[in-house]
């Protein structure tokens, strides 16, 4: 029951439903695609470690960041739900724009008279999938929150509106992130894999992979907590706390020959991750500022003495 209802996903690309508040004046999240898994070798720094000032080995995930364009703005007020959209549109939409939403010709600027109860205001932008080598033209479109007070955010929305977003604008190295993703798709998988309910023993009545009873005889019906077989997988889920051991701009150092398996080659900015990430290759990772604060960690950027890319990964 920790996960409940335990229904797929709408769409591919996970929905960010708070933003964490943030006093620095930048984006408070970036988005790539997930290429794969490998290690690398950094020298631990941690004060209170046993292996300090030793080289260890640590498996880490692999993010393809191509820029992200800001093609509109999204403006609230304070309603007795939470926030209400008041005003905002796309401001800059492109030709690969029309594959996901309907675009209007018609030219939309930012009216500042509409901002008087405003309370907060986020970034519209799309991903550049075309940019990357994973046979992909149809971009995603989400909405990204800003730092700071409300008037630098809307100044600095203003400023970047049909500009393109560096990952590494806006995240940097040993920082900690909050990643959110979709889960791989597993299909309709029984109870003991679906819930984790012990297998009875051979001589049991009727089925070892099941439940032992489904309910009382009175009142006749099944109750929605007894673990049945069903679909699994694709579920949105979000990861606290994730370390990132690098963010680079040169593609070549982290190709192995041939490419990635399942990928291709990395063509663009790419981050490293401690560790790893939900979904599949090529499946879109949001990567947010991180809403619970990990005191003991290491203090340092990570010294990195060596990244495995094998020729198979």
């Amino acid at each position: 029951m920790q996960f409940w209802p335990r229904k797929r996903a709408q769409r591919p690309f996970a929905r960010v439903r708070t933003w964490h508040p943030f006093k620095d004046l930048r984006p408070l999240g970036f988005a790539g695609y997930k290429v794969g898994m490998t290690h690398l070798l950094f020298t631990d720094a941690k004060k209170t470690s046993q292996t300090k000032g030793e080289d260890i080995s640590c498996p880490v995930t692999v993010i393809e960041c191509p820029p992200l364009k800001v093609i509109g703005y999204q403006a609230y007020t304070a309603d007795p739900y939470g926030k209400k959209a008041v005003c905002g549109g796309i401001m800059n939409a492109t030709k690969e724009l029309s594959r996901r939403i309907k675009t209007k010709n018609k030219e939309i600027k930012f009216d500042d008279s509409k901002l008087g109860k405003v309370i907060d205001i986020r970034l519209v932008v799309q991903t550049q999938p075309a940019m990357t080598g994973i046979g992909k033209k149809k971009p995603e479109v989400f909405e990204l929150g800003i730092g700071g007070d409300l008037k630098s955010k809307i100044d600095y929305a203003k400023s970047v509106i049909g500009k393109e977003l560096r990952v590494s604008e806006v995240l940097t190295e040993n920082q900690m992130v909050d990643t959110h993703a979709i889960t791989k798709g597993k299909g309709t998988q029984g109870p003991v894999k679906r819930f984790g309910v012990a297998i009875r023993q051979h001589k049991a009545e009727k089925t070892k992979r099941g439940p032992a009873t489904l309910g009382p005889w009175h009142p006749h019906h099944g109750n929605y907590t007894v673990p049945h077989a069903g679909k699994m997988g694709y579920h949105q889920r979000m990861q606290l706390n994730k370390w990132v051991m690098k963010i680079s701009n040169d593609s070549k150092s982290i190709n192995p020959a041939g490419g990635w398996l399942d990928y291709g080659v990395v063509k663009n900015d790419y981050v490293l991750l401690k560790g790893s990430v939900d979904g599949p290759r090529k499946r879109l990772v949001k990567m947010t500022m991180p809403r619970r604060i990990l005191k003991n960690r290491q203090e340092t950027a990570p010294e990195i003495q060596f990244i495995s890319i094998r020729s198979k990964q």
